[in-house]
Formats: structure tokens, sequence, C-alpha cells
């Protein structure tokens, strides 16, 4: 839906301000197709900030993921289009090295931004702040795109300098919050897990190795070698009803609260104690795995 509307947008735009135009012009590369592009992509985050599905959106990974996997989703469409476009096999294998070799993680890249401000808009319970952090991290996406396109239409020179001096760094830093999420949301779990302790959720023994991310992957590979398949199964959808607990927990405990959060909170305490009937013989067998550690 994200690549059509954008294609359908951006055809309208190009015929009012390029009419009889062969080829689209410089405000459609590099102004119109940003903001329409990264709205396109963006408004699958916000439809996921209202309803049930707000549920997914736990951390700033969940936000980073979503954003990414929209993106490269968009990027595969678009890519196709425009290698089917090249005119020649010379020109689409060109347009295939620039688009697969030198960006395939551009539109994800991109998308993160906007990603990052529905994360920090969830932080918040003001309407306004949350209208602003998402349209700055919206504003953020579109400047990327458009920096992208514009530099490709100036030289070889501007769009490869631009790719070395700006783009690789802003991936790495990226990379580098991504990696910074995934350890904060190791902590959040690694903090609630006493809890689920104390409720009588879990055990003293399973505590160990759920509260963080390379424990569990030992103890469903543990599993998974006790009983197959199966036991693995069970071990993880327990270990990720843990986690999804934990979040619950989380939002609360930040003043996050309401009646649909606790309805929440009720919904996750029953599906770990369903996961765990069901990865019962798994999860006794678990009581005296002990995690190596990395």
């Amino acid at each position: 839906m994200a690549i059509l509307a954008s294609v359908v947008l951006e055809l309208v735009v190009e015929k009012s301000v390029n009419p009889g135009g062969e080829e689209a012009g410089f405000f459609t590369v590099a102004v119109a197709a940003p903001v329409i592009e990264e709205a396109a992509k963006g408004l699958f985050l916000l439809l996921m900030m209202t309803g049930v599905r707000r549920n997914e959106l736990n951390s700033l990974t969940d936000c980073l993921v979503y954003a990414g996997v929209t993106a490269a989703g968009f990027a595969w469409l678009e890519d196709i289009f425009y290698i089917a476009d090249g005119g020649s096999l010379a020109g689409s294998l060109g347009t295939a090295a620039m688009r697969l070799v030198m960006g395939p993680f551009a539109h994800p890249l991109f998308t993160t931004f906007t990603g990052i401000g529905v994360y920090f808009a969830l932080q918040h319970r003001n309407t306004w702040v949350r209208l602003g952090c998402v349209l700055l991290g919206y504003l953020g996406a579109v400047i990327m795109h458009a920096l992208w396109n514009g530099s490709a239409l100036v030289s070889v020179g501007a769009y490869f300098g631009l790719y070395v001096v700006w783009m690789m760094p802003v991936f790495g830093l990226a990379i580098a919050l991504a990696v910074h999420s995934r350890r904060r949301e190791q902590r959040i779990v690694a903090e609630k897990v006493p809890g689920m302790v104390a409720a009588g959720l879990i055990t003293p023994a399973e505590a160990v190795w759920l509260g963080s991310i390379s424990s569990r992957k030992q103890a469903v590979a543990a599993a998974t070698r006790f009983g197959g398949r199966a036991a693995g199964s069970g071990v993880k959808k327990f270990a990720v009803q843990a986690v999804e607990l934990a979040f619950v927990r989380d939002r609360i405990d930040r003043g996050f609260g309401d009646a649909r959060v606790s309805a929440l909170l009720q919904e996750e305490v029953d599906g770990l104690v369903a996961s765990r009937a069901a990865a019962g013989p798994a999860l006794h067998w678990l009581n005296g795995f002990r995690p190596q550690p990395r």
C-alpha cells in the first residue's frame, strides 16, 4: 500500500510541476518523493500506535524493527520497478549495482528516524508532545531521504561523498542505538523477573536463565536436546511470554497504567501460566539448568 500510494502521488506531483516532461524533475526526486514516501512508510507505525497493536511497541527495538521491515519491503518493490525500467541490460545492471550494492539499507535507515520518533512519542502522555516527537522523527527521515536522492542527481562525486561522509556514519550510529536498546530491554526483563518469582509465576531456577537474551537461547537449545523441537518451542514460548509480561509491568511501573493496560497485564499473566502448562516437562527438566556465561 505504501509503494502504491507513493507512485500515484509522485506521478500527480510530477504532472503538476513538470507537465510534458519525460523524466522526473529535481523537485519530484529530491523533495516530493522523500516527503511522500516517508509519510507512506511511517503511516504503518502511526496505525500501530492505535488499538491493540500498540501492545507490540514495547521498546525502541520494536519500533526500529517494524520501521525497518516496512521500509525493506518498500525498497524491495521500488528496486524492482527501477531495475525493470533500466531501458537496456547495461542500464538495469547499473541501477541494480547502485540500489542493491550501494544502498540496500537506505530506506530502512531513513524510516528508522520515524521509528525513533514514535518510540519517544509513546513515552509521553501529552498529545502535543507526542505529535512533536513523531513530526521530528518524520522530518529526520525526510531530510536523510532528500539528501540521498538529491546527491544522486547532482553528481557521482556528490553521491559517493555523501555516502562515505554522512550515510555510513549515521548507519553505524543506528546500529549502535539498536544494540543499546537491546541491552536496555534485557535490563528491564532482569529487573522484573524477581517480581514474577515473588508472584509464583516462575521458579527461582527459571529466573536464572530468563534474565538475559543469551541464557534464554541456551535454555531453548537445552530443552530441544532434551525433548526435541516441540520441547524447545514450548520453552521459547514460555520465555517470550515472560518478556512480554515484564514489558507490561514496566509500563505500569513508569506510570502508564490504565484499565486497558491492567487488562493486558492479566492477559499476559494468563498467557504465561498457559505456556508453563504446555512446556511443563521441559521446564521441570530445566530446573537443574545453569546457563554458561558469555
